[in-house]
């Protein structure tokens, strides 16, 4: 078995890396972790108001809700996508 000596050398394979599109990237990704925040305590919220009879019509539109943003979370990440590919395509 022989054994290689190998360099530390780091690839860069972003070729679109600019302040720009980091911002961007930067922003979506607040905007993708707050609402998992939100969408978090939404369904911790509702959780608790299944616990008395009395809250259970609320604690169901906090479901709804929560059910909601996370159809929200994949048309952020797919918004960031087209975002940056359209800026891209128009340099």
């Amino acid at each position: 078995m022989s054994h290689f000596k190998q360099q530390n050398k780091s690839i860069d394979l972003n070729f679109h890396k600019n302040p720009r599109s980091e911002r961007i990237t930067l922003i979506y990704k607040a905007l993708y972790q707050l609402n998992d925040i939100i969408l978090g305590l939404v369904f911790l919220c509702g959780s608790f108001l299944f616990f008395s009879s009395s809250t259970v019509t609320t604690g169901t539109i906090l479901f709804v809700i929560g059910s909601i943003q996370m159809t929200i979370r994949p048309l952020i990440a797919f918004t960031h996508d087209l975002h940056l590919a359209f800026k891209h395509k128009l340099r």
